[in-house]
């Protein structure tokens, strides 16, 4: 399982998506440009000390890491969390191999990102609230989704990586 970031906006929330995938033991693709310099100092505080213990991957745009995708060197299904997914997180069936992709914070993914996901998932949220930080988010379907695929182990903890 992988977690994608869409053009990231906010240095922090990126930070804190790579110290996720990082404690998990996930791949995080970052897809460019950015609302921000990758260096940013405040997206390393975010990662803390874990930044430096992920895989990250940066693709310089969408068509960048679409090519990843069709070359298979990035298997898998692509999972959008979308505010306009018709299907909660709680409901998707999810696979070991899904890409889980977050878009922009100040504006999602454009039309063709939404087209080219083929599994779009939303968080459930009271009547009046349009959306959680994409941490957050991506925080609340990873676990549901490595609880499916077994991606923890019978006390709850993520298996050693080799």
């Amino acid at each position: 399982m992988r977690l994608a970031l869409f053009e990231p906006d906010i240095p922090g929330n990126a930070g804190t998506c790579i110290r996720l995938g990082a404690c998990l033991g996930l791949a995080v693709d970052i897809i460019e440009p950015c609302g921000f310099i990758v260096s940013d100092t405040r997206m390393k505080r975010a990662g803390m000390d874990y930044a430096a213990r992920a895989a990250v991957h940066r693709h310089a745009s969408w068509v960048h890491f679409q090519d990843e995708r069709r070359q298979g060197r990035l298997p898998g299904r692509l999972v959008l969390l979308t505010t306009a997914g018709a299907l909660p997180h709680t409901e998707a069936v999810f696979r070991a191999d899904d890409i889980l992709m977050v878009g922009r914070e100040s504006a999602g993914v454009p039309d063709h990102v939404h087209q080219a996901a083929d599994l779009r998932v939303r968080i459930p949220l009271r009547p009046g609230f349009r959306s959680l930080n994409v941490a957050v988010a991506a925080s609340m379907v990873l676990g549901e989704a490595l609880r499916q695929t077994g991606g923890f182990d019978a006390d709850g903890a993520i298996p050693a990586q080799p």
